[in-house]
């Protein structure tokens, strides 16, 4: 049976610490807990960072019409909860999404920094071919794309969409260089 937990730090004005710029200083992650099963065949960890927030993407993704996409860290953070429980896809080639070839699952989701982590599990002994392939690939090529469902761009006019609401309805594992963010990033445990 899983468990949400949710972790909020803030520091409040008495003892407030202020970033460089100025910024307060926030922690923010949740989790769905699944317990521990040491040498779980089916159950292998995985680490990706999805996408960075306040940074334009570097190309335009799929659905944006040409546009690139700036995600806030506001509805980042607001859409970390969607993200929970939602399935990692891939396609082969390696080159972008494909909803119908779930292998794995989101159960953690923190915004740090500009990173948004995520952590789950993959289906390795359902897929194994497909968790070689991910292994023969050097970590440094591997990276991440998000999947969003009603999306809420702040000015449709604009040269880049400033995504200020989303539901996260899944992710895919791709090459970075295929990816719209470049700062992605995905590793299987060995």
């Amino acid at each position: 049976m899983s468990n949400l937990s949710t972790l909020r730090i803030r520091r409040r004005p008495a003892g407030e610490r202020r970033q460089m710029g100025g910024e307060r200083m926030r922690l923010e992650a949740m989790a769905v807990k699944f317990p521990n099963v040491d040498g779980h065949p089916n159950r292998v960890p995985f680490e990706g960072v999805l996408t960075v927030v306040n940074v334009a993407s570097d190309k335009a993704p799929a659905g944006a019409r040409g546009h690139r996409v700036m995600l806030t860290s506001e509805a980042a953070e607001s859409a970390l909860p969607s993200l929970l429980g939602m399935a990692v896809d891939y396609r082969p080639g390696w080159d972008g999404h494909d909803a119908r070839r779930k292998i794995g699952v989101v159960t953690d989701a923190d915004v740090i920094g500009q990173r948004l982590v995520v952590r789950g599990y993959l289906y390795a002994r359902d897929f194994p071919d497909v968790a070689k392939a991910i292994h023969a690939h050097a970590p440094e090529v591997m990276g991440m794309s998000y999947e969003l469902a009603d999306a809420r761009v702040e000015d449709l006019r604009a040269e880049v969409w400033k995504l200020t609401r989303v539901t996260f309805t899944g992710a895919a594992i791709l090459l970075r260089e295929k990816a719209a963010y470049r700062a992605t990033s995905f590793r299987m445990a060995s």
